[in-house]
């Protein structure tokens, strides 16, 4: 398992930006996937993005595709969630994930992941 700590979440209004940052550490980063889910108040926490360790793809949930964008800096052992265009749906705790080493698949799913960052803050005013 890798220690999460995700950071960039705050206020902002609706149509805004805002980019998250997960930065890992305690392992390899280069061989682990990296996932990006939320939890909205009431509601059960749900997938947003993925990328393979191998950086070749992308997954996205359909609520947020051409909106967000995941990325990774190997280098720097992190992991970005650029929000675009955001809406007040947006609203909830964002976190980042990892899989077991060199996990690939199942990356849209909730029990694929062991690692968990605690959450970064993120809402979206109307």
């Amino acid at each position: 398992q890798v220690q999460l700590v995700e950071s960039g979440g705050g206020l902002v209004q609706a149509g805004g930006s805002l980019r998250l940052s997960c930065v890992a550490s305690g392992g390899t980063f280069s061989r682990y996937a990296m996932g990006w889910f939320r939890q909205a108040p009431g509601k059960e926490r749900e997938f947003v993005a993925a990328i393979p360790w191998s950086g070749d793809m992308t997954y996205y949930a359909d609520s947020v595709k051409g909106r967000f964008t995941i990325s990774r800096d190997n280098a720097k052992n992190t992991v970005y969630l650029q929000m675009n265009s955001l809406k007040s749906e947006d609203t909830g705790v964002y976190y980042c994930a990892a899989p077991p080493r060199l996990r690939n698949s199942g990356l849209g799913q909730m029990t694929t992941y062991d690692s968990w960052g605690l959450g970064t803050q993120v809402t979206v005013s109307s």
